[in-house]
């Protein structure tokens, strides 16, 4: 960028990262405070490339979690697909619906999940192999690690690579 322009933009910058900071510090400590959000936050980022952003919007966002069945936490996220037919009209299933300021966190970490998570890369893999574009591969991965999310919460337990 020109210099004319750069230096007018930095103190902007400056200011929103100062602020996205403080809103984090104060994000963490409300889940600090709390042992049951403290417990959910570490049980969720314990599976990798998951960070505090998904967490932090699993935790305020979806309350629901680890209370209902996988089938409902997956519709509540807008990820599970439902079918579109009616009478002799066969179409595609497709998803809808769902809390999309979720999907789209979920959607970010899926990216960073599918590079450092092997459970996750196999299984994206495996479904651009056999033909599915890669973001219905992506959103059946979210799918998958929504579920995974939810069961962990209601059991207590945190990742473990081999229980996939």
């Amino acid at each position: 960028m020109p210099k004319e322009i750069m230096s007018s933009i930095k103190p902007v910058l400056t200011v929103l990262k100062n602020q996205l900071e403080k809103i984090d510090n104060k994000l963490h400590k409300l889940i600090e405070s709390c042992d049951e959000y403290k417990i959910k936050n570490d049980i969720i980022q314990s599976v990798p490339g998951v960070g505090k952003v998904v967490a932090f919007n699993l935790i305020s966002e979806m309350p629901e979690l680890g209370y209902i069945n996988n089938k409902e936490a997956a519709s509540l996220v807008g990820v599970a697909p439902f079918n579109r037919e009616s009478g002799s009209y066969k179409g595609k299933r497709m998803i809808r619906g769902g809390r999309s300021l979720i999907r789209t966190a979920m959607y970010m970490a899926m990216m960073s999940a599918i590079q450092c998570n092997p459970t996750f890369k196999t299984l994206y893999q495996r479904l651009v192999a056999v033909g599915k574009p890669k973001k219905v591969a992506i959103i059946a991965c979210i799918r998958k690690l929504v579920i995974t999310l939810n069961s962990m919460v209601r059991d207590g337990i945190y990742w473990d690579p081999k229980m996939n």
